[in-house]
């Protein structure tokens, strides 16, 4: 087993190595270690909303966009666009429900994570055993489908609010229906009851469970392989080395996945009335987007996430990765 028994929610669980996971402590031991997943995860969350949001919101307005009649020419225009009309916090529209979330969806996401590679580090006779390369990829690939039933409700209500000004100015005589994220859940609660905040969810599920696969295990076996190359435990690493691992981990996400970010992105942005939605289901989307701009139409926005996936993700990641090993070293 590689050195890094320390931490918990992004390292190889101590305790299924000195352990069997049926001893009288694991219980007790198991709730803590979630707890300690969520709360590292939380504090992750709300580095990386305050950090990304800006390019979030420019990603999603210009995939979004009509392409008949173009707001924005590219990035840099719908940057100052956006703040031209909306001032500086045009740039967080919609940043309540990443912000009100993070708990529930980090909770998901990292207590996922844990969860998974510790399952993945117990044979079936109980023993443990040490998680190889391909393990990091399952776990991840696990994790991202757990986590977008909470992140796809998240993404939904904060693409719904990050599109009114697309709306109001491509037509004179819109009216937002809402401004804020929470006249928007009560809209799409009344509207459509519990499944409306999963508007797209099959498409949020299309996306994390590949892109999750990719990103958390490119990070869990770069590190890895940086902690073998110095001759150290991951939790000892330098922070560049970890920044790095979870920078390159986020640009790999979005490289592999941002076609179906754009169908994921045309569904949650859609009207929340079921009987006049354009984008109904995944192929009738992928079809109609393919026909305003081929391939191209798919990679709409992509300056600004790819931009915004190296920092980012370094900053969650890297968060998430000291408050792990911190709680675990108590």
């Amino acid at each position: 087993m590689y050195a890094d028994q320390k931490a918990s929610a992004l390292q190889q669980p101590r305790e299924m190595a000195k352990q069997q996971p049926s001893s009288a402590g694991a219980p007790k031991s198991s709730a803590l270690q979630l707890a300690k997943d969520v709360f590292a995860g939380t504090c992750g969350g709300i580095s990386v909303t305050l950090v990304g949001h800006p390019f979030d919101t420019l990603k999603v307005r210009l995939q979004t966009q009509p392409m008949d009649k173009p707001i924005y020419s590219g990035v840099i225009d719908c940057a100052r666009k956006t703040v031209q009309w909306e001032g500086l916090g045009g740039l967080y529209k919609g940043v309540a429900s990443p912000l009100a979330g993070q708990m529930f969806f980090r909770a998901s996401l990292f207590g996922a994570f844990g969860s998974s590679k510790r399952w993945l580090a117990t044979n079936a006779d109980g023993s443990a055993r040490p998680l190889q390369t391909a393990d990091f990829y399952k776990a991840g690939a696990m994790t991202g489908f757990v986590a977008a039933f909470t992140e796809g409700p998240i993404d939904f209500y904060k693409s719904q609010i990050q599109v009114q000004i697309i709306r109001s100015k491509t037509n004179p005589d819109y009216k937002a229906p809402y401004t804020t994220v929470s006249a928007c859940v009560r809209a799409t609660l009344r509207e459509n009851g519990a499944r409306g905040p999963f508007q797209g969810l099959g498409a949020t599920l299309l996306r994390n469970t590949p892109a999750n696969a990719v990103y958390l295990g490119t990070f869990e076996v770069l590190k890895r392989a940086a902690a073998e190359r110095m001759g150290t435990a991951p939790t000892e690493l330098p922070a560049w080395a970890v920044l790095s691992s979870a920078g390159l981990g986020g640009i790999a996400y979005w490289v592999v996945i941002f076609p179906v970010d754009c169908i994921k992105s045309a569904m949650q942005t859609d009207t929340i009335t079921r009987s006049q939605r354009k984008y109904t289901d995944i192929p009738t989307t992928a079809k109609l987007l393919w026909a305003e701009g081929g391939v191209r139409r798919f990679y709409k926005g992509f300056t600004p996430c790819i931009i915004r996936a190296a920092p980012a993700n370094a900053a969650m990641l890297f968060t998430v990765d000291r408050v792990t090993a911190a709680l675990s070293s108590k």
